[in-house]
């Protein structure tokens, strides 16, 4: 945990739940584990809104507690799940493309709430599609929870899930959905009436949260799919999509390497997709991803025409690499990124050997080469040349890489870079707020105009109410928002995919 991190977690909670609960999570940031009285105590909160807090702060899983024997209830931040917040939207896009609009839909409501049951879930959306002019089916809607409970992307949200306890485990009781009163959720929702805190259903007492390593998990084989699709083609992702989905018929979820998987299982699997070119050439595209230097699958075995092993831990590694090098190239240069790849290369190398190897002017590699050590990307490690005590004292100084150090200081830069992003979005939609406001209403009316066929000289003088000044200000405000958006975003991709790395190593 660092001083970024945390600065960019209270960026988090007070963007999402206001002043008090970021300020409840900070203290809890600086203090882990802490109880009641000395969050109290030391923010100098009433009682009520610190105990508020923290139920906010449990019921979307931020907070976790502990309780050892006769001791008092402490209160434990997971700072990887606030980081989890910017994930939401990814979340929701995987969940609209593997389930549809209904289920996205659904699972929002859940990701907005902490932990809601399925009645009120449904109920809910059914009521926002029925707004869009589309009426929904109750049993579909309840089809497409189940659907989601399957693939295992809700759990119940048990009392041991909240509890800071390594020990405990999943089952499979938690991915049970309780057989509904269909006809009385139709009834409420033909009546149009608010439903909000209606109680009565079958499964009052059965809430449901979001299985979040479930997605991250998800999310980490979309990476790998994606990955093996740009090196090859769309059958290669295909064939490495099927090849994951065997993984998991045999080994635990987040295994750095998979268990062997025969031959003829991978043949049978590829055959019911109905791809010929895949089926026909699956021997030769097996091949070509073995043999390639990059290792995403090895080959383990001969026996039934050969047995093959996903290695995630040395995918993470290659696309942590990559990322790195490409962070490289973009701050330093192509020829400070290709001094970077000679060293990961060559693990251990003096500066004379770049010299000779990286065929460019001596002066530029050391200036290339102190730049890269000083923003430590390289460490120096010295060898002596003898032990002999009577010997000069002289040796030689190798340059390497220390990964897992320049990853993590990567991470670093992530975090500062979100924080900005953050910042920055924040000023430029306050500075610009009554502006921003005024456009809003004004769109508002110009819809409800146009929806009544009004005069088109009533329409027009309602848009010269924006000044030519204030339509360049509003058109400014909204690139810059989009701008940093689409950059939060990206800053996001590369901090979940060394974050995997870090987990694997």
């Amino acid at each position: 945990m660092s001083y970024m991190c945390g600065k960019l977690c209270s960026a988090i909670l007070l963007q999402h739940f206001g002043e008090t609960v970021e300020s409840v999570g900070d203290c809890l940031f600086k203090n882990n584990k802490q109880t009641v009285p000395f969050i109290i105590s030391k923010l100098r909160l009433p009682p009520n809104k610190v105990r508020e807090s923290l139920c906010v702060l449990i019921r979307f899983g931020l907070v976790s507690y502990e309780q050892e024997e006769k001791e008092p209830i402490r209160y434990v931040l997971d700072y990887d799940k606030v980081l989890n917040i910017l994930r939401y939207s990814r979340f929701m896009l995987f969940i609209k493309k593997c389930s549809g609009d209904e289920s996205e839909i659904m699972f929002e409501e859940v990701l907005k709430n902490g932990y809601e049951t399925a009645s009120q879930v449904i109920i809910r959306a059914y009521e926002k599609i029925s707004k869009v002019n589309k009426i929904p089916s109750v049993e579909l809607l309840y089809e497409q929870f189940q659907t989601m409970v399957k693939n295992q992307f809700l759990i119940r949200n048990t009392p041991e899930n909240n509890k800071n306890d390594k020990t405990s485990s999943i089952g499979n009781t938690d991915f049970d959905v309780p057989k509904l009163n269909l006809e009385e959720i139709q009834k409420i929702v033909d009546k149009a009436i608010n439903s909000e805190g209606k109680t009565g259903f079958s499964d009052d007492n059965i809430y449901w949260k979001v299985n979040f390593d479930r997605l991250i998990q998800d999310l980490r084989d979309e990476i790998i799919v994606e990955t093996v699709g740009r090196i090859y083609d769309n059958d290669a992702a295909e064939l490495m999509r099927r090849l994951i989905f065997l993984m998991y018929t045999r080994t635990a979820s987040w295994a750095p390497t998979s268990n062997p998987i025969p031959f003829h299982e991978i043949r049978e699997d590829i055959r019911k997709l109905n791809i010929p070119k895949l089926t026909q050439y699956l021997d030769q595209y097996l091949q070509i991803i073995v043999e390639d230097s990059r290792r995403f699958v090895k080959r383990v075995g001969d026996s039934g025409g050969g047995q093959f092993s996903i290695d995630v831990k040395e995918i993470m590694s290659q696309l942590a690499w990559a990322t790195v090098e490409n962070v490289v190239l973009e701050r330093f240069g192509s020829k400070a990124a290709r001094i970077f790849r000679l060293v990961r290369h060559e693990k251990f190398i003096e500066e004379d050997k770049i010299k000779q190897i990286a065929m460019m002017p001596e002066r530029e590699i050391k200036e290339l080469m102190y730049i890269l050590l000083d923003k430590n990307y390289l460490q120096v490690q010295e060898v002596k040349k003898s032990t002999a005590p009577t010997a000069p004292m002289k040796g030689i100084f190798l340059l390497h890489i220390n990964f897992n150090h320049v990853v993590r200081m990567v991470v670093e830069h992530c975090y500062h870079a979100l924080y900005n992003t953050i910042l920055r979005r924040n000023h430029v939609t306050t500075t610009n707020d009554s502006l921003m406001d005024k456009h809003l209403r004004l769109e508002t009316v110009l819809s409800n105009l146009e929806a009544m066929n009004a005069d088109p000289a009533q329409i027009d003088q309602v848009r010269l109410l924006l000044t030519p000044a204030e339509k360049i200000q509003v058109d400014k405000v909204k690139t810059t928002t989009k701008t940093l958006g689409t950059a939060e975003l990206f800053i996001e991709d590369t901090l979940f995919l060394l974050k995997m790395y870090l987990r694997y190593h």
